[in-house]
Order: C-alpha cells, then structure tokens, then sequence
C-alpha cells in the first residue's frame, strides 16, 4: 500500500512541475520559432496546426528525469538509495529523445516539405541504441526474459532475447511515433500504457521502476493539459521516440513485453497499417487498404472528427489495457 501511495504522490508531484514550467515552455518555442510543419498529403484541417511549437517531449522529460534522479539521491517519501533499475528506461528516455530532437531539427530546417532524418538512417541508429539498451536488460539488469499467461515459471530464451529486445524497442518507438498525429493521442495512450505496466510492476514488487512509471504519467497529464484540442504545442518526434522506447524497455523489464502489442493496441495498430499499407501499395501497383495511414488518418478521412478519434482510441486503449492486466496476474 505504500509503495502505491508514494507512485501515486510521485505522479502529482511531476503533474504540477510539467503544468508550471509547461507555459515558459511555449512562450520559449514561439519565440524561437520552433514549429512544426505537415505532410505535404496531410488532410486539410491539419494546415491549422501549422506554426505549432513542436518538440514538446521536453516538457515531459525533464521533470520527469529531475524527480526519478532526486527521488534516487535522497531520502524522499520514505525512499533512499539509488533504484539500479531505473537507469536503463532513462537512458532509453535520454538517447531516444535526443536522436528524436535531431529528426526534429531536420524537419525545422526543411519546413516546405516537413522531412526528418532518412528512414533508413533513423531505423539504424535506433537498432544500435537498442543493442545496447537489450545488453543492459539482459546482463547487467538480469530481467526475466519472459512470461506468458498461464504459465507460472519464466521462459529463459537464451541469445534469442537480443533480437526480441531489439525488435520490442525499436518496434514500440515508432508505434507511438506514427500515433503522434493527433491533439492528446499520443499522450493518452502512452499514459494509459505506462500506467498499465506500472501496475505490473507494483504487482511484481518492482518498486522503482513502479515509481518511474506513475512519474512519467503524471508528467504526461502534465502535457496533454497543453496538448489537449487544440493543443498548444506537439510532442514530436523527442517526445514520441522516447516514449515509446521507454515503454519498450518497461515491457521488457516485466518480463510481459508479449503483452504489449494488447496494451498498446493503438500504437501497434497504427504502425501496422503503415506497414499493411506499404506493402499493398507496391504489390498491387498503386491500390491502398485505407484511405490514408496511419490509421487515426484513415478514420479522420473517413468523416471522424480529431475529438472523436482521440476518445474512441482512448477508450479502446483504456479496455484493452485492461485485459492486459488481467493476463499478466492469471
């Protein structure tokens, strides 16, 4: 019970840092003029969001980093010491913010045509992070390596868990990256997401990375308070690739990263119909499965209003992450 109050008090203590500096924050982005720009095929309505100061995962990092490393470097709540297991999802948070901010910048520095880093360099230094992220968890950290539902004992997949954790970390960082597109969306589910295995972890008796879970969600609330329709500013690529390589590795040092593409349903459905899409277009020549991906763009073509997207994926986030939990205690 106290290890659940002290998450709870962490995640209220990082909402109000995120809602106080969140304002300087902006007025800091439009002075320097740091806004974001759209693809050139974006529907219509999107040309309002022009101008929007953009890299908005800076306001949820930092508080974010500066209570989980106060937290480690006093007594707080309770707490003392430094929570060994923490480090990695904040050198994730660190490393995947930073490679997002220089795709940011790119972006920035081309706004005609609103293009980041190319795909291939991106997916490869993401790869090379992950590598080192995966060799963390594994043999320093010593994570389980998996569990499945109904099953009690851990599943030990040898060299195998290199490629897993790799493919897990790359694969969710661009899964919230592609949900990036609307007011709130993003921000939403990763909360929800984390929440969800913040739970889990409190269920395991993972205290700190409980800690850092809440804290990361009350810094995301923290966020959308800005981020809600119509948003003030956008997380970008700094916010969206270190949110979901942190969510990666969370999932990974639960030991129920199979559970996450139920979890983050959102996120891995709107990366697998790009993909889906992709692949279509090429074998049939032209021909498209949705009118536009990712899918939150298919679903606002389609006559949905960016509100009602947001709320309905939300809700399905919010049952699923649900059964998620469900599964990972039965």
């Amino acid at each position: 019970m106290m290890n659940s109050a002290a998450a709870l008090v962490l995640a209220g203590i990082s909402f109000v840092l995120t809602v106080i500096w969140g304002g300087p924050l902006i007025r800091i982005l439009r002075r320097l003029e740091i806004g974001d720009s759209i693809r050139l095929e974006a529907p219509q309505r999107h040309t309002i969001k022009v101008g929007t100061p953009t890299m908005g995962g800076v306001m949820f990092i930092l508080p974010v980093l500066m209570v989980t490393i106060l937290l480690n470097a006093v007594s707080l709540i309770g707490f003392s010491g430094v929570g060994q297991s923490i480090l990695v999802p904040m050198g994730a948070m660190i490393a995947f913010g930073l490679l997002g901010s220089v795709d940011d910048f790119r972006k920035l520095s081309q706004r005609q045509v609103g293009q980041g880093m190319k795909a291939r360099y991106k997916i490869l230094l993401q790869i090379l992070l992950a590598a080192v992220l995966a060799f963390a968890l594994r043999d320093v950290l010593r994570v389980p390596h998996l569990f499945l539902p109904g099953f009690r004992g851990e599943f030990d997949l040898g060299f195998w868990f290199f490629p897993a954790a790799i493919f897990v970390i790359v694969g969710a960082a661009n899964a919230v990256n592609f949900t990036d597109g609307l007011d709130g969306l993003a921000g939403l589910i990763s909360a929800t997401a984390f929440a969800t295995f913040g739970g889990i972890a409190l269920i395991q008796g993972q205290v700190f990375l409980a800690q850092f879970c809440f804290t990361l969600v009350g810094a995301l609330f923290g966020f959308l308070w800005f981020n809600v329709h119509p948003a003030e500013l956008i997380m970008g690529d700094t916010g969206a690739m270190a949110l979901g390589a942190t969510l990666g590795v969370v999932a990974l040092m639960t030991g129920h990263w199979i559970l996450l593409p139920i979890i983050a349903v959102i996120p891995i459905s709107e990366i697998v119909s790009v993909i889906l899409q992709v692949v279509f277009f090429r074998l049939t020549r032209g021909r498209r499965i949705f009118k536009m991906s990712p899918l939150h763009l298919h679903f606002e073509l389609s006559g949905w209003s960016e509100t009602q997207i947001v709320q309905r994926f939300w809700l399905m986030s919010l049952l699923f992450a649900m059964v998620g939990v469900a599964l990972a205690v039965v």
